[in-house]
């Protein structure tokens, strides 16, 4: 591969592409049945460096009957392993933590390659996947049901919880491992089997973490990995339609989760979605400014702003506007945008044209608005064709496309407020309610705002809100069901009653 260049506007240097400690985890074939295959009709699509546009690895194109097949191979694997010993589960689901965690650097390679995000920032997301299979590994063995008294006294009556069966796991690009072991974690703790639908624009994670698995010694069956591009719809369609699959988990937008929960009610399967945010980040007047500014540049700017629950509106108190903003802009003027692969880099390219259009789309709107552009506001061609500049915009108004449309981008928007019942109000009037953070010393205000915002997760004082203990998930359109924490298993449980007559 041609070698990569990083570069802070003017500032460039050249990137060694450092080589994978071990090369078989590079894989560019699916994983069904516990082995490696190309799609039938031997086609593929390219994987490209989102900083570079150089090609990568191509993947195998698989249609419907790929996909087909690889239901019915997790249906036939599901048979037995559902009646694995959850402590025999347990000890899989912890092998392949180790495994990952010993595979980290090369891992985090692979995620930078396909991806664009900084070496740093691929290490941290390796870090907390693997810690899904580690939390689940001891989630397995604690799967309880209940003894619970009958009203007819010549009657005994319990539950047990059993897995649901097969489970479609359609996963995005931006957390290409995490987003996977947040899925198949508890489903396979829960004794359930997998086909998971890679993202297209960033495959070979899913492919390594296969291998690994297959290392671990996961059942063949029991985890499958699929790739494509162009089929996706396609094999979107088969994965939430099959009635082989019992239970969809899908992370992306609210759009596509909406056509995706259609086609689920065809055959009635169990469903969890992570769907689109709009995060609002309120700082109040009584606030700490450097941590809520460290809050913001945790939760705004990871991966440059391609998060669900990264803030999208940012609400400071009229008295602290400017403060806030000009401290804001002091860090933001440190970053160093460029190649994920050269270690200075903070921030990388956005993955796709289209995301560079609509953070482009957003900007100009705003400006054109009555928005002030205090930082950066366009593209750099000069680094390469999906980089945007970190931008910070003040003078934000409603009627703006950012106060409706997640940018998902490197966009810090900046509105001010007067009124803790003014910006609560404004704060709720979006659609989606997947995250929400303010930041406030006073105990009193913490726990009512804490309350007041419609959202599924709330950060106080705090801009980083992930951690395997938590249950992720939204409210409104942001989707329903919860990812990670003790609640993530039970997504992928089903509770069957027994009574049982004692008189006879």
């Amino acid at each position: 591969m041609q070698k990569r260049v990083s570069q802070l506007f003017a500032f460039a240097h050249p990137v060694s592409l450092p080589k994978l400690r071990d090369p078989s985890l590079l894989k560019t074939q699916c994983y069904v049945n516990g082995k490696w295959v190309d799609a039938k009709s031997k086609k593929t699509f390219i994987v490209d460096n989102p900083s570079t546009l150089a090609e990568v690895s191509k993947c195998p194109e698989f249609d419907q009957q790929d996909t087909e097949e690889a239901i019915l191979t997790a249906q036939s694997a599901f048979t037995s392993f559902r009646k694995t010993p959850a402590r025999e589960r347990a000890r899989l689901l912890r092998r392949w933590h180790e495994l990952m965690m010993e595979n980290m650097e090369d891992l985090a390679l692979i995620i930078t390659l396909e991806n664009g995000k900084p070496l740093a920032d691929a290490r941290t997301e390796v870090k907390y996947a693997a810690s899904f299979f580690e939390w689940f590994s001891e989630e397995a063995p604690r799967i309880y049901g209940d003894t619970i008294q009958a009203s007819n006294p010549g009657c005994r009556l319990m539950t047990v919880k059993e897995p649901v069966g097969v489970c479609s796991l359609i996963a995005p690009w931006n957390f290409p491992a995490a987003m996977i072991t947040r899925k198949a974690g508890p489903a396979l703790a829960a004794g359930c089997a997998v086909v998971v639908k890679a993202p297209g624009e960033a495959p070979l994670t899913a492919l390594a973490i296969a291998e690994l698995g297959h290392r671990a010694g996961i059942p063949a069956g029991v985890f499958n990995v699929i790739t494509a591009l162009e089929n996706t719809v396609e094999i979107g369609k088969v994965l939430t339609t099959h009635p082989v699959v019992k239970k969809v988990s899908f992370t992306g937008s609210t759009g596509v989760g909406k056509i995706l929960m259609n086609q689920a009610s065809s055959t009635i399967k169990k469903l969890s979605f992570e769907l689109g945010g709009n995060a609002p980040f309120i700082v109040f007047d009584d606030a700490d400014l450097d941590v809520a500014v460290r809050g913001l540049i945790a939760c705004k700017f990871r991966i440059s702003g391609q998060t669900c629950v990264c803030a999208n509106r940012i609400f400071v108190h009229a008295s602290v506007y400017d403060t806030f903003v000009q401290k804001v802009l002091e860090v933001v003027k440190t970053f160093r945008i460029g190649d994920g692969l050269d270690s200075e880099t903070t921030h990388g390219p956005l993955i796709h044209d289209r995301a560079i259009a609509k953070v482009h789309e957003h900007v100009q709107d705003a400006v054109s608005k009555g928005a002030r552009i205090v930082h950066g506001g366009e593209r750099l061609t000069e680094v390469g064709a999906r980089f945007f500049g970190i931008t910070l915009l003040a003078d934000m108004k409603p009627g703006m496309k950012i106060c409706d449309e997640e940018t998902f981008g490197p966009v810090a928007a900046f509105f001010p407020f007067e009124t803790e019942e003014e910006v609560i109000r404004v704060a709720n009037e979006t659609e989606v309610g997947l995250a929400g953070y303010f930041f406030s010393r006073d105990n009193k205000r913490c726990w009512r705002v804490a309350e007041a915002l419609d959202v599924g997760m709330v950060g106080v004082n705090v801009g980083a809100i992930s951690d395997p203990a938590a249950p992720f998930g939204g409210v409104k359109q942001s989707g329903f069901g919860r990812e990670g924490s003790k609640y993530g298993i039970d997504e992928y449980l089903i509770t069957k009653m027994i009574m049982t007559g004692i008189d006879t």
